[in-house]
């Protein structure tokens, strides 16, 4: 059985019985998941609970009022808790550090595989408090948990000289604790209250008969918290979220558990209160879900759009043709196939954004200053903004490099500053602001990133907010607040596709009435090296020599749109309707001189294998080795190409065509 000094020391004459404010206070700590443990100055063991002997394996023959501290290290170092070396020095050195009664915070993997977390604190002139947490698998959104009230320390010593009581040496151990730990009896008046309740609410919680939950909580959360209340009265126990405002004005998602205390005739004397701010793990929450979902819409969009790439590389395709052929002289014709192919080409763009969103457009990463592209796109949003709008940009002290496609960046962020102009008004204030940011595991794990050194570009407004509702949809393709035809709902889905396409990751926090801020996370990159050149612009391949090509894809109106492509580019064409028919031709069919292959192939030959293949194909008679190039409706970055295979989208201009092929000649 566990205890904690003799009750009739701490005898103050008010409140409870002694023995049953001990009791209760003695059932509270063995309702904690952490061990306690509590030795005076002359290292006997004065106060533990069940915890205790349960993380440490103790046997209950071991644990007693006045069992010396030799004897739980002398027990530990024989079954091997310390590892191999010999008992006897394990336990002078474990006592000689525990004599110098000095603060210490380590983690002890125990023979069994669990961890231990072992947090000591001296009690000047009297003794030393220490409490054990199993961190074997418990969540990261209950860190704050497991953190240590980093005041303890001062806390210990600003009350020193009131420690001469039992009841005072508990309550250093429950104020402690990063949670609110309270008891209040069958008549709803607290008895109890730790020191949380004093950081949040501003209570006395010396006076805890005269604290009012009613009061500190306000009627609206009062309201949701008694019927919990009155259940637990009632013998029912109860957990329970909720938020709730602290006196400093922050918002607060906590969970609270009641336990009732039942007095020796069965009826319920009073109830434990426990509280935890779970803010941090509701919001972890909300940003998994969040990204699961629109995981599976990017999915179910990025199929959907590789098959509108193949439809339009068709449309797209016969419509040129028919233009540049048969409608240069024919009025009525261009009249009527100009308009569809400007709407088609329109439709190529919007399965573009579709494409981003799904995060498989190509990108042009490269090493980005991202101060001087804030300051970029300052100036280039600065004319559509209102003269009464604030516009304010902060780039850092320093300057900021990430590895990043930067013309898709800048239309990020032009993107979400007229957002932010939509919502704030004429007479707002909107805030451009990059910064450098360090993630750890806990903060990462939910933004689905890896820990390390950041660049957090954030654009805030103080406009009208958003609510719950839309919050959960604000990146969902084709929802927007504007009126109908002010948009098509696919800004804020590009730029959620582009940041994760791009390894970052993006935080968007709202309320309404209050502004909002959109945050974006982005990896840290060196700054290149001074003296390196930037690359050349791009330039329009010339055409290709004439030659034999190998056409592959699967589509057979696909094939018939691209062979006359290739074609005038001066190119005699074989098809392959499969990616195993490409193969056998391959094989027997020397002096290629391109090879273009769909990337999605139907069958167990895709059109990696194909440019694989193609690529190994040595010179023939003189001729250089083939130009080898993948075409895709999704054009994803990802794909596990051979190297110098450049990748074209569908749907394609003959410009593009031919510089892809020609990016795709290989060295002699």
């Amino acid at each position: 059985m566990t205890n904690v000094c003799s009750p009739a020391a701490a005898d103050d004459g008010g409140g409870p019985a002694p023995l049953q404010r001990y009791v209760t206070l003695q059932t509270g700590l063995d309702m904690l998941d952490d061990g306690i443990s509590i030795f005076d100055a002359e290292l006997r063991l004065v106060a533990w609970n069940k915890a205790y002997l349960r993380l440490l394996g103790f046997p209950p023959e071991l644990v007693w009022l006045g069992a010396p501290f030799r004897d739980f290290m002398v027990f530990n170092a024989r079954r091997g808790d310390y590892g191999a070396g010999d008992p006897d020095q394990q336990v002078e050195e474990r006592m000689a550090l525990a004599r110098r009664f000095e603060p210490h915070d380590v983690e002890r993997t125990r023979p069994d595989g669990r961890v231990l977390r072992i947090r000591g604190q001296p009690v000047p002139g009297l003794g030393f408090v220490t409490l054990y947490s199993d961190v074997t698998e418990r969540h990261r959104a209950e860190a704050t948990i497991r953190r240590q009230n980093a005041e303890l320390e001062s806390r210990v010593a600003a009350r020193t000289a009131e420690l001469q009581r039992s009841e005072q040496r508990v309550r250093l151990v429950m104020d402690s604790i990063p949670a609110l730990v309270a008891y209040f009896d069958a008549g709803r008046v607290y008895r109890y209250l730790n020191r949380g309740y004093a950081d949040w609410f501003g209570v006395d919680t010396a006076r805890p008969e005269g604290v009012s939950a009613r009061r500190f909580l306000g009627e609206a959360v009062y309201a949701h918290v008694r019927p919990h209340v009155m259940r637990a009265l009632a013998g029912e126990p109860q957990s329970f979220a909720y938020d709730l405002r602290t006196q400093d004005g922050q918002t607060r998602t906590v969970r609270t558990s009641l336990a009732p205390e039942r007095a020796a005739d069965g009826r319920v004397a009073g109830c434990f209160e426990l509280t935890f701010d779970i803010t941090e793990q509701r919001r972890a929450q909300e940003l998994v879900a969040r990204a699961q979902k629109l995981e599976s819409l990017g999915h179910l969009t990025g199929g959907l759009a590789h098959d509108f790439n193949n439809i339009l590389t068709v449309v797209i395709g016969n419509l040129d043709a028919l233009l540049r052929r048969g409608a240069a002289d024919d009025e009525a014709t261009r009249e009527f196939a100009q308009p569809a192919l400007d709407a088609a080409r329109r439709g190529a763009e919007l399965v573009r954004a579709l494409l981003s969103f799904a995060r498989r457009q190509p990108l042009q990463a490269a090493s980005v200053h991202v101060g001087a592209l804030i300051e970029t796109v300052a100036r280039l949003v600065r004319r559509a903004l209102p003269d009464t709008l604030a516009l304010e940009v902060d780039a850092g002290p320093s300057a900021l490099w990430t590895w990043i496609d930067a013309t898709l960046l800048e239309q990020a962020l032009v993107n979400l500053v007229l957002n932010a102009r939509d919502a704030t008004g004429p007479l707002g204030r909107i805030v451009l602001r990059a910064r450098a940011a360090r993630l750890d595991a806990a903060r990462a794990a939910p933004l689905q990133m890896s820990a390390g050194d950041c660049v957090c570009i954030e654009v805030q407004d103080d406009g009208c907010g958003m609510d719950a509702d839309t919050l959960a949809r604000v990146f969902e393709p084709f929802f927007t607040t504007k009126p109908p035809g002010s948009g098509t709902g696919l800004g804020m889905a590009v730029v959620y596709g582009f940041i994760r396409q791009s390894g970052g990751a993006i935080d968007l926090r709202s309320t309404p009435g209050q502004g909002t801020t959109v945050t974006l996370w982005l990896p840290a990159a060196e700054a290149p090296p001074p003296e390196a050149d930037e690359l050349p612009p791009g330039q329009s391949a010339a055409p290709a020599s004439q030659g034999l090509a190998l056409l592959a894809d699967d589509d057979a109106q696909v094939r018939r749109v691209i062979r006359r492509s290739l074609l005038e580019l001066g190119y005699s064409v074989l098809e392959a309707e499969s990616g195993a028919e490409a193969l056998q031709l391959l094989a027997h069919m020397p002096g290629l001189a391109l090879v273009l292959s769909d990337v999605q192939m139907h069958g167990p030959v895709d059109g990696v294998a194909v440019a694989t293949a193609a690529c190994a194909l040595p010179a023939s008679d003189g001729a250089p080795a083939p130009s080898v190039v993948l075409m895709s409706g999704h054009a994803p970055e990802a794909i596990a190409r051979p190297a110098g295979v450049p990748v074209i989208t569908k749907p394609f201009t003959a410009e593009q065509f031919a510089r892809a092929i020609e990016e795709g000649r290989r060295p002699p």
